[in-house]
């Protein structure tokens, strides 16, 4: 009963109202892409952060800007971080992470060019074999990089979905 009457009252609101509505009930998340960025060697590049917390390695990426599509933010990133341009991006993945409120969309891509530093958020940026990887890369970016480049485990459980 109570249902029904808040259901007239609801659609009745004008439109601006009831979008606030919505905006201010549902949970909101922020929005993040990756790239699992692979050279004709078939290494991975990984970037050493400064202000990344634990060992600093991880897959390239950012948040996304205002307006900006996931593939967009994450050639912008590219660019800002190393200069790279990109190649045959497509989705390898898409996942939350609950503890962040965050959705992070990992892409596959291969490079145009090589990679340069341009930012100082970033003190290396080096390619690596898979069976290669520093000792000090966390189990949640190899976790990304595994699920990323074999599409079939993509019901394999995130290992540390704390980390980023």
């Amino acid at each position: 009963m109570w249902h029904k009457f808040f259901s007239r009252i609801w659609r009745r609101l004008p439109k601006r109202v009831r979008r606030w509505g919505v905006v201010l009930l549902h949970p909101r998340f922020t929005v993040t892409a990756g790239a699992v960025v692979v050279d004709a060697q078939g290494r991975v590049l990984l970037l050493h952060h400064r202000f990344r917390a634990g060992s600093g390695w991880g897959i390239p990426g950012g948040f996304l800007s205002p307006r900006e599509s996931p593939e967009e933010a994450l050639r912008r990133e590219l660019r800002e971080e190393v200069g790279l341009e990109l190649d045959n991006v497509t989705i390898a993945f898409i996942h939350t992470l609950q503890a962040y409120q965050q959705i992070e969309i990992v892409f596959r891509c291969s490079p145009r060019n090589t990679p340069q530093i341009c930012s100082a958020e970033i003190s290396r940026a080096e390619w690596f074999a898979l069976d290669a990887l520093p000792a000090e890369v966390s189990e949640y970016q190899r976790w990304l990089l595994h699920k990323a480049l074999t599409p079939e485990l993509h019901g394999a459980s995130n290992p540390g979905e704390h980390e980023t």
